[in-house]
Protein backbone atom coordinates (compact mmCIF):
# COMPACT_ATOMS: atom_id res chain seq x y z
CA UNK A 1 0.00 0.00 0.00
CA UNK A 2 1.41 3.58 -0.58
CA UNK A 3 1.83 5.50 1.59
CA UNK A 4 0.56 9.52 1.47
CA UNK A 5 1.25 13.00 2.53
CA UNK A 6 5.15 13.12 3.84
CA UNK A 7 5.16 9.69 4.38
CA UNK A 8 4.77 9.06 0.56
CA UNK A 9 7.01 12.15 0.09
CA UNK A 10 9.64 10.56 1.52
CA UNK A 11 8.59 6.57 0.30
CA UNK A 12 9.26 8.21 -3.40
CA UNK A 13 12.06 9.97 -2.82
CA UNK A 14 14.31 6.88 -1.26
CA UNK A 15 12.75 5.09 -4.37
CA UNK A 16 14.10 7.73 -6.46
CA UNK A 17 17.42 7.96 -4.90
CA UNK A 18 18.13 4.63 -4.83
CA UNK A 19 17.09 3.38 -8.45
CA UNK A 20 18.57 6.66 -10.48
CA UNK A 21 15.16 8.06 -11.18
CA UNK A 22 16.25 11.72 -11.24
CA UNK A 23 13.11 12.64 -13.34
CA UNK A 24 11.02 12.15 -9.98
CA UNK A 25 13.29 14.60 -7.84
CA UNK A 26 11.68 17.82 -8.43
CA UNK A 27 8.23 17.19 -7.01
CA UNK A 28 10.16 15.64 -3.68
CA UNK A 29 13.33 17.90 -3.15
CA UNK A 30 13.65 21.62 -2.17
CA UNK A 31 15.94 23.41 -4.31
CA UNK A 32 17.92 24.10 -2.11
CA UNK A 33 18.09 20.44 -0.98
CA UNK A 34 20.73 19.47 1.31
CA UNK A 35 21.79 15.96 0.87
CA UNK A 36 24.50 13.79 2.55
CA UNK A 37 25.93 10.21 3.27
CA UNK A 38 29.22 9.07 3.83
CA UNK A 39 29.60 8.92 0.06
CA UNK A 40 28.31 12.45 -0.72
CA UNK A 41 27.50 15.79 0.18
CA UNK A 42 24.71 17.87 -1.54
CA UNK A 43 23.93 21.50 -1.45
CA UNK A 44 21.35 21.55 -4.71
CA UNK A 45 18.44 19.27 -5.85
CA UNK A 46 20.83 19.82 -8.88
CA UNK A 47 23.87 17.95 -6.79
CA UNK A 48 21.62 15.34 -5.66
CA UNK A 49 20.95 14.50 -9.36
CA UNK A 50 24.55 14.61 -10.60
CA UNK A 51 24.82 11.79 -7.54
CA UNK A 52 21.77 9.81 -8.27
CA UNK A 53 22.50 9.39 -12.49
CA UNK A 54 25.94 8.64 -11.70
CA UNK A 55 24.68 5.61 -9.80
CA UNK A 56 22.38 4.80 -11.86
CA UNK A 57 25.65 4.13 -14.25
CA UNK A 58 27.27 1.80 -11.58
CA UNK A 59 23.73 -0.42 -10.30
CA UNK A 60 21.47 -2.21 -11.98
CA UNK A 61 18.78 -4.53 -11.10
CA UNK A 62 18.20 -1.82 -7.65
CA UNK A 63 15.74 -3.40 -5.41
CA UNK A 64 14.72 -1.12 -2.14
CA UNK A 65 12.78 -2.72 0.66
CA UNK A 66 11.74 -0.30 3.05
CA UNK A 67 10.82 -1.91 6.37
CA UNK A 68 9.82 1.09 8.62
CA UNK A 69 8.91 4.65 8.05
CA UNK A 70 7.37 7.19 9.79
CA UNK A 71 6.78 10.76 9.66
CA UNK A 72 6.96 13.28 13.01
CA UNK A 73 6.38 16.80 12.87
CA UNK A 74 8.52 17.96 9.66
CA UNK A 75 11.08 14.79 10.36
CA UNK A 76 11.04 11.27 8.38
CA UNK A 77 12.71 8.17 9.77
CA UNK A 78 13.21 5.29 7.69
CA UNK A 79 14.94 1.63 7.83
CA UNK A 80 15.78 0.90 4.50
CA UNK A 81 17.71 -2.58 2.93
CA UNK A 82 19.43 -1.97 -0.83
CA UNK A 83 20.39 -4.73 -3.26
CA UNK A 84 22.01 -4.07 -6.84
CA UNK A 85 23.86 -5.46 -9.29
CA UNK A 86 27.55 -3.77 -9.59
CA UNK A 87 27.54 -3.58 -13.30
CA UNK A 88 29.34 -0.47 -14.28
CA UNK A 89 32.32 1.74 -12.83
CA UNK A 90 32.10 3.10 -9.66
CA UNK A 91 33.38 6.80 -9.26
CA UNK A 92 35.27 7.56 -5.90
CA UNK A 93 36.54 10.96 -7.24
CA UNK A 94 38.14 11.83 -10.59
CA UNK A 95 41.08 9.86 -10.17
CA UNK A 96 39.89 6.74 -8.45
CA UNK A 97 37.36 4.12 -10.02
CA UNK A 98 36.28 1.08 -8.96
CA UNK A 99 35.35 -1.30 -11.72
CA UNK A 100 32.45 -3.62 -11.75
CA UNK A 101 32.78 -7.43 -10.38
CA UNK A 102 29.02 -8.14 -11.09
CA UNK A 103 28.34 -8.96 -7.41
CA UNK A 104 24.93 -8.10 -6.14
CA UNK A 105 25.72 -5.44 -3.29
CA UNK A 106 23.46 -5.44 -0.14
CA UNK A 107 23.52 -2.63 2.06
CA UNK A 108 21.01 -1.47 5.17
CA UNK A 109 20.51 2.18 5.50
CA UNK A 110 18.95 4.64 7.95
CA UNK A 111 17.83 7.75 7.04
CA UNK A 112 16.31 11.19 8.51
CA UNK A 113 14.84 13.62 6.04
CA UNK A 114 13.82 17.06 6.74
CA UNK A 115 10.21 18.87 5.54
CA UNK A 116 9.55 22.47 4.33
CA UNK A 117 6.16 22.06 3.48
CA UNK A 118 5.61 19.27 0.61
CA UNK A 119 9.08 18.50 -0.22
CA UNK A 120 12.45 17.41 1.25
CA UNK A 121 14.48 19.83 2.65
CA UNK A 122 17.41 17.80 3.88
CA UNK A 123 17.89 14.01 3.71
CA UNK A 124 20.61 12.43 5.34
CA UNK A 125 21.65 8.54 5.03
CA UNK A 126 23.70 6.87 7.44
CA UNK A 127 25.21 3.16 6.52
CA UNK A 128 28.67 1.29 6.77
CA UNK A 129 30.78 2.87 4.09
CA UNK A 130 32.99 0.14 5.03
CA UNK A 131 31.23 -2.91 3.96
CA UNK A 132 29.93 -1.41 0.89
CA UNK A 133 33.84 -0.65 -0.14
CA UNK A 134 34.31 -4.52 0.78
CA UNK A 135 31.81 -5.63 -1.58
CA UNK A 136 32.82 -3.25 -4.46
CA UNK A 137 36.40 -4.17 -4.31
CA UNK A 138 35.40 -8.39 -3.66
CA UNK A 139 36.46 -10.44 -6.69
Amino acid sequence: MARSGRAGVLERALEACFTGDVGALPELFTDDVSAWSPNFLAISRSELAEVVAERDESLSNVSLGIDALDVVGNKGYAEVRVSAMFSGPFLIDEETVIEPNGNELLLGSAVVAEFDGDKISAIRAYFDNVALLEQLVAP
